[in-house]
């Protein structure tokens, strides 16, 4: 059992004629010694573990650093990253319009030019229709007139012939 400093204050020596026993103070001392060597083997590996404690406090601690910067490192890029999809995707949809307007556009010209060109094609009709409808009405004009009439009997030339 280790000695305590209550037990060295208490300690008392038997008196002799000469003073203290000395084999006792000896026996005592070589006692306190064996301790106090204990005490010191003990405190240097407590200071020990101390220092391998706190050298792994600092590793955790440069560990946690370098983890904070990462993730602000990480933000940051990812930030961009979105600030930049952002980006590309305002260029997309403005692409997109302006691709969209074109096609439009070129919709309604060409809308335009088939409806001229119907129009066109119904004035044609139109013109066609009364050039034809001119042609029929002379004909029928032609068809109506006296001189058919004769033409429609029985043929003079072929009766005098039999005769």
């Amino acid at each position: 059992m280790p000695l305590t400093p209550l037990d060295i204050h208490n300690k008392e020596f038997g008196r002799r004629l000469r003073g203290y026993d000395e084999d006792e103070v000896n026996e005592f001392l070589d006692q306190v010694i064996k301790d106090y060597e204990a005490l010191i083997r003990e405190n240097k590996e407590i200071q020990n573990q101390a220092l391998a404690l706190q050298e792994k406090l600092n590793h955790f601690a440069n560990i946690e650093e370098t983890l904070s910067k990462t993730i602000i490192v990480a933000q940051e890029a990812a930030d961009e990253v979105r600030n930049n999809a952002k980006k590309e995707a305002q260029l997309i949809v403005k692409e997109a319009e302006k691709n969209a307007d074109r096609i439009i556009n070129d919709s309604l010209n060409k809308s335009r030019k088939v409806a001229l060109e119907v129009e066109e094609l119904k004035k044609q009709a139109s013109i066609y229709r009364a050039r034809f409808r001119t042609l029929v009405e002379a004909q029928l004009e032609l068809l109506s007139q006296e001189g058919w009439d004769t033409l429609e009997g029985p043929p003079a030339v072929a009766s005098d012939v039999r005769n």
